[in-house]
């Protein structure tokens, strides 16, 4: 099982979204981050079969997914970052219609929307309408119709924007539960979601793929340390002037730092720990938000 890009570009009008890339993809869970307007939304698209790359090719185990059409599309399962939905349908009647949209017999489709809303722990919201679920339970609604056809690629675009903390949790047990014999794609520019469960870590910036490896690989590259520190209150721009900043924290006798730097930022520093976040920080100079626009 093998999924490559080979020299993938993607243009709008002058703009360059997606930037020959080539990697290759296998079994396992990966993860895609990227700041916003990286061209992650773009990449997976394309993958999606949704748009077509301007240059370069993506294929599937030497085939490229354009000409293998709908054989490629049965593989797949696709949670776009907003997807859409008949809101005055009821969960199990927008499964059906999905069911039939991907041409899955009606009884096949019962049993599998049976299985799945158990997994997701929908299964007593079934009769309820897609406009009366929270965002978490629209989220879980999604990830079920993604799987309705069993797929061999996972593509989640996404999948925990708007999601409080305990919802975020529970997704990405979801996707670690879904992740055996099948290749995820997750894109993010939250870093708790895909520092527990990815396997390899993507990260994308500028429509560019500028590093891949594990998240342990990712930290050790870092070539500067973390530091905490408690400084004046008056000194805190200084700081934020100076050095990445990761986290501010006001406390008893100033304000409390974490810094990346080679050397200690203050007298008063502490080496600490390097976390994902330390990474995402220092590569593409701000920590991860909540907000979730893409090219």
């Amino acid at each position: 099982m093998e999924l490559s890009f080979k020299n993938v570009s993607k243009n709008y009008g002058g703009i360059v979204a997606v930037d020959d890339i080539t990697y290759t993809m296998e079994t396992g869970v990966y993860g895609l981050l990227g700041v916003n307007g990286a061209g992650k939304t773009t990449l997976m698209k394309m993958l999606c079969t949704v748009t077509r790359p301007t240059a370069g090719e993506i294929t599937w185990n030497g085939e490229d997914i354009f000409r293998l059409e709908k054989r490629y599309r049965d593989l797949l399962g696709y949670l776009p970052q907003d997807f859409g939905y008949y809101p005055n349908l009821s969960v199990s009647d927008y499964m059906m219609y999905i069911a039939s949209i991907k041409g899955i017999r009606p009884a096949v489709a019962r049993k599998r929307m049976k299985e799945l809303l158990e997994m997701v722990g929908l299964s007593r919201y079934k009769n309820r309408k897609m406009k009366a679920l929270s965002g978490g339970m629209a989220r879980r609604v999604g990830i079920a119709q993604a799987m309705l056809n069993n797929p061999k690629i996972l593509v989640l675009d996404e999948p925990t924007a708007g999601l409080d903390p305990s919802e975020r949790i529970r997704f990405r047990n979801l996707i670690s539960e879904l992740s055996e014999d099948r290749l995820v794609l997750l894109s993010t520019h939250i870093v708790s979601d895909v520092e527990f469960i990815a396997e390899q870590i993507l990260l994308m910036r500028e429509g560019k793929l500028f590093y891949t490896g594990t998240s342990e690989d990712l930290i050790a590259s870092m070539g500067e340390e973390v530091w905490t520190c408690v400084v004046p209150r008056q000194d805190v721009n200084q700081y934020l002037q100076k050095y990445p900043v990761g986290n501010v924290k006001h406390v008893a006798g100033g304000v409390e730092l974490r810094i990346l730097s080679e050397t200690p930022p203050a007298e008063n520093a502490a080496r600490e720990e390097a976390t994902l976040e330390d990474a995402f920080l220092l590569y593409f100079g701000e920590k991860a938000g909540d907000e979730n626009v893409e090219v």
